[in-house]
């Protein structure tokens, strides 16, 4: 089977022998910081344009970006880690608690991260006596900047790689055997994040849809809730989850054998989050349309 070769990229942008130990500024901790700081610039800058918002008040001050985002940090990092002990490895974890701590040797969910986010925003809106709804637009209008490189340092990190196939652009990655496979990551990263934060933008900045409270949340949640499920067909499945007779992974399953229905644990919390974000979003178009109307 042809395949494309992986790019030779390090994991680390850097290293530094410090004698005692070495300090790695590895791109997928890089992708994070630089997904944060660059949700706080958009949050901040979307602040400092009154007509976007509901009678033309912003949720926030530009000022108070920088400490929602120390609360998002915070729901990110636990979210992330509880949500991957709970949903992907919880015999695991109970048997070995311990480890549970140790974010340093990897493992973290989007859904849990996800999860967390959602905590913090609650919270920082009660603290701070903001319109939540408006807030949680900011939040994901934000989100899929983060989306799109913390994707791309998962392919830079030759991780979450695809199902084997045969596709022109399919890659031999380091560590997945010598079959090519699908560049799952990189759809993640064009769907999850390009494609949704052109979408969202579209909608915010030319649709006005920031002055209906909701609606960009909702549009947020439906957008992340498909493009997921999709992509999820072409990735490979989490080792745990996979047997002789389910080697795709599905952990809800309609029937027996290989061929039989189901869905794997990404898309089982996925779908749920595209069926509330639809809700959502044709609640707040209605809500504003009401609202327009008096």
């Amino acid at each position: 089977m042809l395949a494309l070769p992986f790019p030779a990229i390090d994991p680390a942008l850097f290293t530094l022998d410090l004698g005692v130990v070495q300090f790695s500024l590895r791109w997928y901790a890089l992708a994070y910081i630089a997904g944060l700081g660059l949700g706080w610039w958009i949050v901040a800058q979307a602040m400092r344009r009154p007509a976007l918002w509901p009678a033309a008040t912003p949720p926030m001050r530009p000022a108070q970006a920088e400490d929602l985002l120390t609360w998002m940090a915070l729901g990110v990092i636990l979210g992330g880690r509880l949500g991957f002990v709970l949903f992907y490895q919880p015999g695991y974890y109970a048997a070995h608690p311990v480890e549970a701590l140790m974010v340093w040797r990897g493992g973290m969910s989007f859904h849990g991260g996800f999860l967390g986010v959602v905590v913090a925003v609650i919270l920082w809106s009660r603290r701070n006596a903001a319109p939540l709804l408006s807030v949680a637009d900011a939040v994901a209008l934000a989100t899929p900047s983060g989306l799109l490189l913390g994707r791309l340092a998962n392919f830079i990190n030759g991780e979450l790689w695809g199902r084997v196939s045969d596709v022109p652009w399919a890659m031999v990655f380091p560590g997945a055997g010598d079959m090519p496979r699908h560049p799952s990551q990189l759809y993640e990263a064009a769907l999850e994040g390009l494609l949704l934060l052109a979408v969202l933008a579209h909608l915010a900045l030319r649709s006005g849809w920031l002055k209906r409270p909701g609606a960009i949340t909702g549009a947020f949640l439906l957008g992340y809730g498909l493009s997921r499920a999709f992509v999820e067909g072409f990735r490979q499945a989490d080792a745990q989850f996979v047997t002789p007779d389910n080697p795709h992974g599905q952990v809800l399953r309609l029937g027996s054998g290989p061929e039989a229905f189901g869905l794997t644990m990404g898309q089982s919390l996925s779908l749920p989050m595209a069926f509330a974000g639809l809700a959502l979003t044709l609640w707040a178009l209605r809500a504003g349309r009401r609202a327009s109307a008096r």
